[in-house]
């Protein structure tokens, strides 16, 4: 009795826990299902918007689809910033795969003069945040005739160095003896890197695009310093030019924005996790 006391303790704590990171989800949800008089009635003093207490309710009292039709019926603008955010992203995960992988593979298996120090350097860029790299990159992408296009945001990350190490890490939990095996066998580098580098490193390879993917979707620094069309603007700086005055489309573009971030992570979860325990992060 005393040993399930302790047990129960710790499976309410947790789920304790657990709604309260849901919390913020769940207003997500329902706020985007909420009428836009019911939530200028509920949530709009503490907003500036009405006067009375602010208060929530944990389900709206008449839901409806009206602030998502008409967001994703009546609002171009949304939808232009959404393919703006497709444009810019998936090419990045693309350069990643073709420049990082090698570049991984390179660092992880192959034994050369400046190795370790080629290492740390990615290390260090890794490390030092937008802040610092912003005036460098910045000099050079206008040198380049670069700025104010989409090719300003898809370039830098193409090269991430957060990538390449995620990936080389991935790559160093494969056999050594394997590759020994394969260049008796007369494989040559290339193909080894084809053969077994990529099927044995998808974890590392797969958590990096999943971890690339949410960085390029909810990137917001990086567009505001670099693109000065609005015309050009992802969908992370939707909410920033939206009316705040309507709130009902405020949680729809929230809710509609975070949807494909939570699907990539869903269905990559496994590959990431795989990816984190090949990498040695958890230690």
């Amino acid at each position: 009795m005393r040993r399930g006391l302790p047990k129960a303790a710790l499976t309410a704590l947790l789920g304790l826990a657990a709604l309260t990171v849901w919390w913020p989800l769940w207003f997500l949800v329902f706020g985007a299902l909420t009428p836009a008089d019911e939530l200028a009635a509920t949530i709009g003093p503490a907003l500036g918007q009405g006067t009375g207490q602010a208060r929530w309710q944990l389900l709206p009292s008449w839901p409806t689809l009206q602030p998502l039709a008409g967001l994703l019926l009546d609002t171009p603008q949304f939808f232009a910033m959404f393919w703006n955010s497709c444009i810019q992203v998936f090419p990045q995960l693309a350069g990643q795969l073709c420049f990082g992988a090698p570049a991984a593979w390179a660092l992880s298996r192959l034994r050369f003069r400046g190795r370790r120090g080629l290492m740390g350097l990615y290390i260090l860029l890794m490390l030092l945040p937008f802040q610092v790299t912003m005036v460098p990159n910045y000099l050079v992408l206008d040198g380049l005739g670069l700025m104010d296009t989409h090719w300003a945001l898809i370039l830098p990350g193409c090269f991430s160095a957060f990538a390449v190490f995620v990936m080389a890490r991935g790559f160093d939990a494969v056999p050594r003896p394997l590759l020994e095996a394969a260049a008796i066998d007369g494989a040559g580098p290339v193909r080894t890197f084809w053969r077994i580098g990529l099927p044995l490193g998808a974890p590392g390879i797969l958590s990096a695009l999943v971890l690339g993917f949410l960085e390029g979707w909810n990137a917001i620094e990086q567009p505001m310093t670099f693109l000065k069309d609005p015309a050009r603007w992802p969908l992370a700086l939707y909410l920033a030019s939206a009316d705040g005055a309507d709130l009902a489309a405020a949680m729809a573009a929230s809710l509609l924005m975070l949807a494909p971030a939570v699907l990539i992570f869903r269905f990559g979860q496994p590959y990431l996790e795989l990816g984190i325990q090949a990498s040695g992060l958890k230690e």
